[in-house]
């Protein structure tokens, strides 16, 4: 029991040396990583919409 209190107290004592975003940081940061997802799977989206018309011009071919 006393490793685990030992690595509680550690973990404690590691987040008073964190430095916090603000909330100003955070949602900016935040906003930016929404727009990246939102990007990234419209782009990854159309690319999987060509690649299976792709696919489906060359099965009509057999």
């Amino acid at each position: 029991m006393d490793i685990v209190t030992n690595y509680m107290n550690e973990a404690v004592e590691e987040l008073r040396h964190v430095r916090w975003p603000t909330r100003q940081q955070a949602v900016r940061l935040s906003t930016i990583v929404l727009g990246f997802t939102l990007i990234s799977s419209t782009l990854f989206g159309v690319v999987d919409y060509l690649l299976a018309e792709v696919v489906k011009f060359f099965l009509s071919l057999v």
